[in-house]
């Protein structure tokens, strides 16, 4: 099977649209922005160190930006969290609002994850879960990398936006693909239950800016990893919601 690179991940209402056409399951992300979007000028500009923290006690810089405990820069999730989920849009998201996070919910919208492995996999979940909802399209950008990326997104969807979907999915499963404390790559299988349960994969790069995960892309403002069809969860951690 053939992978096809995701388009802008800010384009349409929804998270993801599958299709199957000639055996290619193609996964884009559909997030649409809106022209008025503005930047914050007090956005975080720094980009994270290339040399991870070799000690477990975290320093200022490491500290969630909402106080959450936790600090690691080494992966120690190897099995599924038990925590509980809610209905985020469309999607059921993680939640452990004292320990992993999302630490902050303001009117709905989450941020604010715990420096660990399990904060950085709630992160990912939950900020797809977020696209999922219209009404949190404004405030997905500070969720986003600041950059050549987050610009080249917005870009993208203000001169080209598409048509919302009607896709729906949800989490079925995740694999640490890589972790280090400054970076993580995610790799979550999601269930496409709209596409009568297929499963694709998306392996997300975060990156710990400013006290809390952001959501990576490339300059181009696609995400770095492209989408690839599942015939099962094999080599993957079973986890959902629903």
């Amino acid at each position: 099977m053939t992978n096809i690179e995701p388009r802008s991940p800010f384009r349409g209402r929804g998270f993801i649209a599958a299709s199957i056409v000639v055996g290619v399951i193609a996964l884009a992300a559909i997030i649409v922005l809106i022209s008025s979007l503005a930047r914050s000028s007090d956005d975080p500009k720094a980009t994270p160190s290339n040399v991870p923290s070799s000690t477990s006690t975290a320093v200022a810089g490491d500290k969630s930006v909402c106080g959450l405990d936790g600090f690691e820069t080494k992966s120690t999730l190897t099995q599924a969290p038990k925590n509980e989920w809610e209905l985020v849009g469309t999607v059921a998201a993680p939640t452990e609002p004292t320990s992993a996070g999302p630490g902050v919910t303001d009117e709905g919208f989450r941020s604010c994850y715990a420096h660990t492995a399990k904060g950085a996999l709630y992160a990912a979940v939950n900020w797809f879960a977020l696209s999922s909802d219209a009404r949190n399209i404004p405030k997905l950008p500070s969720l986003v990398e600041p950059g050549a990326g987050r610009d080249a997104a917005i870009a993208a969807a203000t001169s080209s936006p598409t048509a919302p979907s009607d896709t729906r999915l949800q989490v079925a499963g995740f694999k640490i693909n890589s972790y280090d404390g400054q970076e993580a790559v995610i790799d979550v299988a999601w269930t496409v239950t709209s596409k009568n349960g297929v499963l694709v994969s998306l392996p997300t790069v975060l990156h710990w800016i400013g006290g809390d995960w952001k959501i990576v892309l490339t300059d181009k403002g696609t995400f770095p990893y492209t989408s690839s069809p599942l015939k099962n969860l094999g080599g993957y951690i079973p986890w959902a919601g629903v």
